[in-house]
């Protein structure tokens, strides 16, 4: 198994930034999917972004892309969601997820096994 522990989140205005960061464990795998999803109340969870841990390759969801950065540390021991100009349709629990088996690793697929324990962003106007 993968080990996630989130960080970050908040409250912030419109147009505002925050940043989330996820630790994984060491994991025994060199090369597997990470991405960032989010879930508001009364919709269901998307996925906001992906990341291969290999080759560093990324994909977004439509209505992040431009103001959303996902990367990786280059120990590949951290993940990040660095979110500018915020946009209150934006407020959600997010999560951090990881897992090998998943391929593509894009923000359309799935399933992933293992998840962090979510993070309030939570922005205003």
């Amino acid at each position: 198994p993968i080990h996630l522990v989130e960080s970050g989140g908040g409250s912030v205005l419109s147009g505002g930034s925050l940043k989330l960061s996820c630790a994984i464990d060491r994991s025994k795998y060199s090369s597997y999917c990470l991405g960032w999803f989010r879930q508001s109340p009364g919709k269901e969870r998307e996925g906001v972004a992906t990341i291969y841990r290999g080759s560093g390759a990324t994909d977004y969801a439509d209505s992040v892309k431009g103001r959303f950065t996902i990367s990786q540390d280059n120990a590949k021991t951290m993940m990040f969601l660095q979110m500018d100009s915020l946009k209150p349709e934006d407020t959600a629990v997010y999560y951090c997820a990881a897992d090998r088996s998943v391929w593509p690793c894009t923000v359309n697929s799935g399933p992933f096994r293992y998840w962090g324990q979510g993070s309030q962003v939570t922005v205003s106007t």
